[in-house]
Order: C-alpha cells, then sequence, then structure tokens
C-alpha cells in the first residue's frame, strides 16, 4: 500500500540545510521514494497549524519509507537536517 511521509521543517540554519537539500535527493530515490511536495507555499484552510517548510515523500510501502529513514545511506545526511532544522514527520498510509 503506497505510504507517504510528511515532514513539517523549520530551518534555523538555511545555508546547512542548502547542502542537505543536495544530498538528500539521492537516499530517497535509491528506496524508491520520490518527492510530492517539497517547500511550496502553504495556505492553512482550517485549524491553527501553518507548517514552515512543508515535504511530502511518496513510498511504495510504509516499510520502504521506514528503511530509507533508519538506512545507512540516509543517517549521515539525516543527522544534516538534525543540526539544521526541527522537523516533525509522520507516515501514513495512502489508498
Amino acid at each position: 500500500m503506497t505510504a507517504f511521509v510528511i515532514i513539517d521543517i523549520e530551518v534555523h540554519d538555511p545555508a546547512g540545510y542548502e547542502e542537505y537539500k543536495k544530498l538528500s535527493p539521492a537516499a530517497i530515490a535509491l528506496y524508491g521514494g520520490k518527492y510530492i511536495a517539497r517547500g511550496g507555499k502553504t495556505e492553512t484552510l482550517e485549524g491553527d497549524w501553518s507548517p514552515s517548510r512543508l515535504v511530502i515523500l511518496q513510498f511504495e510501502t510504509s516499510e520502504q519509507a521506514k528503511a530509507w529513514l533508519n538506512s545507512p545511506e540516509y543517517s549521515e545526511i539525516k543527522k544534516m537536517r538534525h543540526a539544521t532544522t526541527r522537523s516533525n514527520m509522520i507516515v501514513t498510509e495512502g489508498l
């Protein structure tokens, strides 16, 4: 079942985050993932959620998404994200 990783990112080190953005696509693709949205304009339609930067990834399954997140290929890149941002991440199954 298709899975979507949704990440709400608040960048506090823009220069460092730019380097992360260069490195992350290859690791995502290695696990069959692809970007659906990557930092485009967001508009709150209901409630008070106002994400700073929203990223949506698509994987074939939740297992693949988790394999990417915990992979050796993404390990050092993930450390860069943690050092340059504050983020919240979920995975949800699609239809």
